[in-house]
């Protein structure tokens, strides 16, 4: 039997929706300018111009704040590296562009960022719904370095964890040393993201298999 949705409800939650994004748009610029410790429930309700405690009808704890501030920066971060890697095919290529595109992003988004790749804020664990699309871009990455060693552009030694630890551990050192040493500056003009291809280039020599060992 067909249901049909009140207008009431209808917009109750788009206003409900409405409160939410503007309660993290306002998370999202505090974190930009002060960093991911000075966002509070009550920092964000004085900027709403609303008390505390009516913030606590859309968010159950500030932990849960973040959480959203989470899931909406890895669907952000996922968005733009799907965009970045679109017309790659899997492999070493794709995987080599992923990384560039999470440090693009990163230096564009130096509110959100760390969130994402350090651990800012004492006791806040994402939740498994929060954290499922960058698992999903640990797992292409992950699908990328078998495939790479499969067309014999990395060795097989590169087909383990371990390579991929190696890989995003360069990866978020750069990310971490530009953010920590000269925020605000883009990702071209970093003195430690243009070191980028150099690193990545670094990896993939030691992993070079036969087809790359060819061209040298």
């Amino acid at each position: 039997m067909a249901t049909t949705i009140s207008p009431r409800v209808d917009r109750t939650s788009a206003r409900r929706r409405l409160v939410i994004d503007e309660a993290l748009g306002l998370a999202e610029v505090i974190m930009a300018e002060r960093g991911a410790g000075a966002v509070t429930v009550a920092a964000i309700a004085r900027e709403m111009g609303i008390k505390p405690p009516s913030l606590y009808k859309y968010f159950p704890s500030l932990h849960a704040i973040y959480d959203d501030l989470f899931a909406r920066g890895n669907a952000r971060l996922a968005a733009y590296v799907d965009e970045a890697v679109g017309d790659l095919g899997p492999g070493l290529e794709r995987l080599l562009e992923s990384c560039r595109a999470m440090l693009r992003w990163g230096a564009a988004n130096q509110g959100l960022a760390p969130l994402l790749f350090w651990r800012p804020i004492p006791g806040f664990e994402p939740s498994p719904e929060s954290f499922s699309l960058a698992e999903r871009m640990v797992a292409r990455a992950r699908a990328d370095l078998t495939i790479a060693v499969s067309v014999g552009d990395l060795a097989p030694e590169a087909d383990t964890d371990e390579a991929l630890r190696l890989l995003t551990a360069l990866t978020a050192g750069i990310g971490s040393q530009q953010l920590a040493n000269q925020p605000g500056v883009d990702y071209e003009a970093g003195i430690f993201t243009s070191l980028t291809d150099r690193a990545l280039e670094m990896w993939v020599e030691q992993h070079a298999g036969p087809n790359r060992k060819e061209r040298r």
